[in-house]
């Protein structure tokens, strides 16, 4: 009976460590997800303020020098 609890008890502690591990995975993950968006946001607006013309209107672009 005692070697059947001291088995349970390392599954446990095992478990334990396990669920520790993932816990950790997942809060890096979420920081990079985060840091991802945030990187994800900076480059959209980057876009958006070198190229204004491929939101604005066609018509309002002047054409090309070879036209």
């Amino acid at each position: 009976m005692k070697g059947r609890i001291t088995e349970l008890e390392l599954r446990y502690m095992q478990h334990e460590n396990t669920i520790q591990e993932l816990n950790d995975t997942v809060c890096r993950q979420e920081q990079a997800i985060m840091r991802l968006e945030r990187e994800l946001l900076l480059l959209r607006e980057q876009l958006c303020a070198l190229t204004p013309s491929a939101q604005g209107e066609v018509e309002l672009e002047e054409p090309p020098p070879h036209y």
